[in-house]
């Protein structure tokens, strides 16, 4: 299954970061900035979060919440939380049914060996519940700035 602009978000319910159960309709009247990422403290994912942590605010006066998504477990998640002062929720898609849903499990090769595992994306989700934007294989560099660039764009509409 994959995920196209124009369409309903897929619900999900997650258990998060803060020990509460997440549903996407949670957030119905906000933007959703629903970033899939690979594993907690690599160093790609590292630098992303850190980005989106120093962007939060920004987000945030545009009426936008920040949510991560990897199949790490809560512990995981917790920790990586407290180490970067992360101000927004990590969701633990442990059975990666969600990275499914938003077609973002994948087969990858790292060091030869192939494996599925979640390829970084990211989906921003209007106030309405629909996917308005897509970033695929996402480089991490700049991208945080591109996702926030384009709500400021499209909230202005």
């Amino acid at each position: 299954m994959t995920v196209t602009v124009g369409e309903k978000a897929p619900q999900f319910e997650l258990v998060a970061s803060n020990g509460e159960t997440v549903k996407l309709s949670d957030y119905k009247g906000k933007y959703v900035v629903l970033y899939f990422y690979p594993k907690d403290m690599t160093p790609g994912c590292t630098t992303e979060a850190c980005d989106f942590r120093d962007y939060y605010e920004e987000f945030k006066e545009l009426n936008a919440v920040i949510l991560g998504v990897s199949t790490d477990p809560i512990k995981s998640h917790e920790k990586f939380i407290k180490k970067h002062g992360l101000p927004f929720l990590l969701l633990a898609d442990e059975n990666h049914e969600v990275a499914e849903a938003y077609g973002v499990w994948k087969p990858k090769k790292m060091f030869g060996k192939e494996f599925l595992g979640i390829v970084r994306s990211t989906f921003i989700i209007d106030p309405d519940g629909k996917v308005v934007q897509e970033f695929r294989k996402v480089r991490v560099a700049g991208h945080v700035e591109e996702a926030l660039e384009f709500i400021k764009e499209h909230s202005a509409k």
